[in-house]
């Protein structure tokens, strides 16, 4: 493995400075979290819409058991 102070050296290094600037990548920031979610959704889509379905179906069961014990 490299060390840090051997790849700053030879990255840094005068004799580096235009070649180190074409082959170093632009380092891309990483995807939001909401992106990553939406992503996911559409690669798993049955199980997205399953576990929609049951979390709807779920809260509807809540909200009518309250209404009819509190009525």
């Amino acid at each position: 493995m490299n060390q840090p102070s051997e790849v700053n050296a030879s990255v840094h290094s005068p004799a580096n400075t235009e070649d180190s600037a074409a082959a170093v990548p632009a380092i891309k920031p990483q995807p939001s979290y909401v992106k990553l979610a939406m992503r996911n959704m559409v690669r798993k889509r049955g199980t997205s819409i399953y576990h929609f379905a049951l979390t709807t179906v779920g809260l509807l069961t809540v909200l009518v058991g309250l209404a009819y014990l509190t009525r």
